[in-house]
C-alpha cells in the first residue's frame, strides 16, 4: 500500500529535539526517596534573598546594626545553600537526557549561575565590614539577587510546570 501523502507544512512542524533518544525521559535521578534534591533546596536561596533585602531595606530604614548582622548572616547562607541547589540541579541537567535536551534547561542554569555570583558578591563584600557595606552597595547588590532570583525561578517553574522537568512520574 503507498505511503500517505504527507503536506510539506506538516514535515516542518517536526521538531528534531523531540525525536532524540531520551527526550521523554525527565524524571528526577537526584533525589532522595522520590523527592528531587534540587525541588526541595531551592526554597532556601529564594526565601533567604529576600531575607537579605529585607534586612538591609530595614536597617537603612532604622539605623539599627541588628539588621546589617542579620543581612550578612542571611546572604552568606543564601549563598551557601545556593551552591547546594545549583549543584543538584547540575547533577540533574547533566544526567538526564530529556532535561539536557530542552534549551529552556540551559537558560535556567546560566541565569543560576548568574545568582549564584550575585549571592556570593553580595556576601564576600559584607566580609569586610557588614555595617559599612549595606549602603550603598549592599542592599543595590541584594536589589538586584532579588530581581535575579525571580528571573530564574520563573524559568525553573515553567520547567517544571509546562514540562514536568526534574519531578517524579510517580505509580
Amino acid at each position: 500500500m503507498p505511503e500517505p501523502m504527507v503536506q510539506k507544512s506538516e514535515k516542518a512542524k517536526i521538531d528534531p529535539i523531540t525525536s532524540q533518544p531520551g527526550f521523554d525521559l525527565t524524571e528526577s535521578k537526584v533525589a532522595i526517596f522520590g523527592h528531587p534534591i534540587h525541588a526541595m533546596s531551592v526554597a532556601f536561596p529564594v526565601a533567604l534573598t529576600f531575607c537579605t533585602f529585607g534586612a538591609d531595606s530595614l536597617y537603612w530604614w532604622t539605623g539599627d546594626l541588628f539588621w546589617a548582622r542579620a543581612a550578612v548572616w542571611a546572604a552568606g547562607t543564601a549563598f551557601l545553600f545556593g551552591l547546594l541547589a545549583g549543584a543538584s540541579g547540575t547533577m540533574e541537567l547533566l544526567m538526564v537526557p530529556g532535561i539536557r535536551a530542552r534549551a529552556a534547561s540551559w537558560t535556567h542554569f546560566v541565569l543560576a549561575v548568574m545568582l549564584l555570583s550575585l549571592l556570593g558578591a553580595n556576601w564576600g563584600y559584607r566580609m569586610t565590614g557588614y555595617e559599612a557595606a549595606v549602603l550603598p552597595y549592599g542592599i543595590l547588590l541584594s536589589g538586584f539577587s532579588v530581581l535575579a532570583v525571580i528571573v530564574t525561578g520563573w524559568h525553573g517553574g515553567k520547567l517544571v510546570f509546562d514540562y514536568r522537568l526534574g519531578t517524579s512520574k510517580g505509580n
